[in-house]
């Protein structure tokens, strides 16, 4: 079975300069929800129209495109991706707004369109108010009236045409284009090709957030709280503890273990992973970050990193892309980090940047401390070697390396390597001049002074 989906509406109510389909839910743009449920029925085409050129930049290459210049209606948009509609097989109509219609509904519907072997088979729903809405109509034969051509009678009719349908691709092949536009809206209506069949047969479904569009940027908050809802339920019933399930915001396609406990205010989003017996947040954002078993991250900020077992990070803390922190290593307060790789027990605890950094096994790194990794034109690397032991308030300016169990002096601006086993110092020898203040304050004027 092909899919194709209709995404080439104008989506005014978003208000919006970009169009209402590259909208992101939880993480990933509104259609590619769409796009990827349709994948698992085979292959998959849209229909695009307003700023088509900004949409086709996140739909998969292999997703056939078709553009509907005039928006004149569905069965309009159907027929711009006629050579699409297959001879021989059956066609599901979906909606590029219409991001969580599920494979489970989807399978029913095919499940029925099979087996009765109808020329349509509608997906439906029941709605207490279902102003707005297609309704079903029953008699000799089914039929679906528009909202705005609908008399009293039909508007109390609760049972809704969502859309979707699957279609025989010769039944509709043969009669889409005599569809007419003669209605109140001067399109042509995809629900005017049941005029020429009495084939047809229905599914209903009791899952309303799966068949709801997307019109303005309300209803996208709500159908995303909705969904995110049941991201949250679902892992807590796979193992995961989320204390506050209200403001923890995760992405569908995050996957976290066991015994994994989520505080309140935290964001894990996009590629990311995280094992089990973690205690992530409160007030933490991940992203896109691969995260071990026995992991704690505590008000911090990790994007594009990997974090293996038994670390902790933060408070405060900002892992950047390119970070590899390996087991047991300890990031404290304020301290951030970029393409570095840490070797175990290292620690640093005390507000520090380490860039471009390659930093060996069981080194203490001293509050304070700066890779000073750019020169103004390109960046350049330090290594510290295992054992090494980082006074506080350093300079490594880059390129360095600190040797095997070296020392470097607090206050110390390393330019040169120190080799193993070595102390480094680079700061100048102090200074006292006995009673300047007073001299300065106009005091003491025969005050004597030394070093």
């Amino acid at each position: 079975m092909k899919t194709l989906i209709l995404a080439a509406g104008l989506g005014k109510r978003m208000n919006s300069k970009y169009p209402k389909v590259i909208h992101k839910i939880l993480g990933k743009p509104m259609i590619n929800w769409v796009i990827d449920t349709a994948k698992s029925f085979g292959e998959v085409g849209v229909v695009l129209g307003h700023k088509h050129e900004m949409v086709e930049k996140v739909i998969p290459q292999d997703v056939k495109i078709f553009l509907q210049n005039e928006q004149l209606g569905t069965a309009h948009a159907v027929m711009c991706g006629f050579d699409f509609i297959p001879e021989n097989d059956n066609l599901l109509i979906l909606y590029g707004d219409v991001p969580f219609i599920s494979y489970e509904t989807l399978k029913r519907l095919e499940k029925e369109h099979m087996e009765s072997n109808s020329d349509v088979t509608i997906l439906t729903a029941i709605l207490e108010n279902p102003a707005g809405y297609g309704r079903i109509v029953r008699g000799k034969k089914i039929e679906i009236v528009e909202d705005k051509d609908a008399d009293e009678k039909i508007k109390k009719i609760k049972e809704i045409n969502t859309g979707i349908y699957i279609f025989k691709g010769k039944f509709l092949k043969e009669n889409i284009k005599k569809i007419k536009n003669d209605n109140a809206q001067n399109e042509y209506y995809l629900t005017d090709i049941l005029k020429f069949t009495e084939n047809i047969s229905t599914v209903t479904t009791d899952d309303i957030d799966e068949v709801t569009g997307v019109n303005d940027r309300i209803q996208l908050s709500k159908l995303e709280k909705n969904m995110r809802k049941r991201i949250n339920e679902k892992l807590m019933r796979e193992g995961v503890r989320i204390i506050d399930p209200e403001s923890v915001y995760i992405d569908i396609t995050v996957k976290i273990g066991k015994d994994t406990i989520i505080y309140p205010f935290t964001f894990i989003e996009g590629e990311t992973e995280i094992g089990e017996d973690c205690v992530i947040g409160p007030m933490t954002r991940i992203k896109d970050s691969k995260i071990g078993n026995n992991v704690h991250v505590i008000r911090s900020e990790v994007e594009k990193a990997i974090i293996e077992d038994n670390v902790s990070v933060g408070p405060f803390s900002r892992l950047r892309e390119g970070t590899h922190l390996k087991s047991n290593v300890k990031i404290g307060n304020f301290v951030e980090t970029k393409k570095s790789v840490i070797g175990k027990n290292t620690k640093a605890q005390h507000l520090t940047y380490l860039g471009d950094a390659t930093i060996g096994e069981n080194v203490n790194i001293g509050a304070g401390t700066i890779t000073c990794n750019y020169d103004g034109e390109k960046k350049h690397p330090t290594i510290i070697e295992d054992g090494a032991f980082i006074g506080s308030n350093n300079s490594l300016v880059a390129p360095v390396k600190i040797g095997k169990n070296a020392i470097t002096g607090a206050g110390s601006t390393i330019t040169e390597d120190v080799p193993e086993n070595s102390l480094g110092l680079g700061r100048a020898r102090q200074v006292v001049i006995k009673d300047w203040v007073l001299r300065k304050k106009g005091g003491n004027q025969n005050a004597d002074s030394k070093e």
